[in-house]
């Protein structure tokens, strides 16, 4: 929803952060739920959100960048070439736009963003709309075969909605989020993400809860979008070496996603069933591209140098999971863990709800730290997250300070799972030496 504003710090950094910093001072003063703003924007660049190839929309609450993730996976093992535009970043800005399979280069998008700024002349603007329309104007100026684009937040009224006909639209697993921005029921949050749908463009999603599916099918049949739902038009159950897809077209037998957890498996699910949906003809055998999966701080292993102040052993695990469906999420994983101990090391954002996301892992975990990193945006403090916990959580303060007293003569090998946040997680990865690729 791009009236939301967008901080610079710690978000925006480098020669293309200068840039930024002078538009976030047009930041409009009124809000204006509408996208008139980036429609006049897009008109005086030549309208680049016409020009693009086949795009795929993609909407929700969790699960937005993991999909988007698996259908340019899939779309480039079938070599095609495949623009992506996701959000937010966790280390630097350019993770934002992949032109072509690449991420754009810094003073291809100095000179995007430059050109936007001379194009705006001062006019009201947030900062989320200009990356959008930053986004179109590199796909629309570099030849590919599909463009992946997913939204920042909400749907109805995100600035990625001014996409008039997209080849498909997307809407992964619903649940709390945002509530002062898009609602405080499943119904209204649904009914904002259900805004994505176009006039006669399909419409996929996966399970979803009861009341937020039924918007979801109304909406679909205001539109006349033919809409295809997991366990109706499309089936995904475990197989012989992976995972058995059913759809109208055939079976599919797929390998498990690279990126772990049964959450997952909805996720590379709805990539499949939107790739068939679109009419690309790919080949079979590139669905099994999801094998290949990679997105920072979904259940990603770390190597690096905060992972090696562990002793021999244990293992650093990453999770960007901040709301109460994506602690359901880390519960189902750890339930699978059982193997060692699981400590948890929680940082969330103020505006979160710490308590919904750590009920489901409480029970689960040997011990829990509330973290806050100095460099975190907006982070939930130590003392908020440690009541959440009804007094389960310790204080870190910090990850650096908890990892060392995790280990011990008399303490087994453990799995350490750093979670709550997507802003903690670009802090983790830039002190464990990660970059973007």
């Amino acid at each position: 929803m791009s009236p939301v504003p967008l901080a610079l710090s710690p978000e925006f950094s480098g020669r293309s952060g200068v840039v930024l910093e002078r538009l976030q001072r047009l930041y409009p003063v009124l809000i204006d739920l509408s996208l008139g703003r980036l429609e006049g924007l897009l008109g005086k660049l030549g309208h680049p959100e016409r020009r693009l190839p086949p795009v795929i929309h993609v909407a929700g609450t969790n699960g937005k960048g993991s999909t988007c993730a698996h259908l340019r996976a899939i779309a480039e093992a079938a070599g095609l070439v495949v623009h992506a535009t996701t959000s937010p970043h966790l280390v630097d800005v350019t993770e934002r736009f992949r032109v072509a399979g690449r991420l754009v280069d810094e003073a291809a998008l100095i000179a995007a963003l430059e050109r936007i700024e001379a194009v705006n002349a001062g006019d009201p603007i947030t900062v989320f709309e200009v990356l959008t329309a930053c986004a179109f104007l590199l796909f629309a100026e570099t030849p590919a075969d599909l463009a992946i684009i997913e939204v920042g937040l909400g749907g109805r009224f995100d600035a990625t909605n001014v996409l008039q006909a997209p080849a498909a639209s997307v809407i992964t697993a619903l649940s709390m989020d945002h509530e002062a921005f898009l609602g405080d029921t499943l119904a209204a949050i649904a009914r904002e993400k259900a805004g994505i749908i176009k006039p006669g463009c399909p419409v996929v999603t996966g399970r979803q809860p009861v009341e937020a599916l039924a918007v979801i099918e109304a909406e679909a049949a205001r539109r006349g979008a033919p809409l295809l739902l997991r366990d109706r038009d499309w089936h995904l159950h475990p197989g012989p070496d992976g995972l058995r897809y059913r759809d109208a077209a055939g079976t599919l037998d797929l390998p498990c996603p690279g990126l772990l957890g049964p959450h997952q498996h909805d996720n590379a699910g709805l990539a499949v069933a939107t790739l068939r949906a679109v009419g690309l003809a790919l080949p079979n055998a590139a669905y099994a591209g999801i094998a290949h999966t990679r997105w920072p701080a979904r259940l990603q292993r770390l190597h690096g140098h905060l992972a090696r102040t562990l002793p021999p052993g244990w293992e650093l695990w990453l999770d960007g999971g901040h709301n109460p469906g994506a602690g359901s999420a880390l519960a189902g994983v750890l339930e699978g863990w059982t193997d060692r101990p699981v400590h948890l090391l929680v940082g969330m954002k103020q505006t979160k709800d710490p308590t919904g996301f750590l009920r489901p892992l409480l029970p689960l975990a040997a011990t829990v730290w509330a973290v806050a990193e100095p460099g975190q945006h907006l982070a939930l403090p130590v003392e908020t997250i440690v009541a959440a916990s009804h007094g389960r959580a310790r204080p870190g303060p910090t990850v650096a300070e908890v990892l060392p007293r995790l280990s011990g003569s008399d303490v087994p090998p453990g799995r350490v799972l750093i979670c709550g946040s997507l802003y903690l997680a670009g802090e983790v990865l830039k002190a464990d030496g990660w970059t973007p690729d």
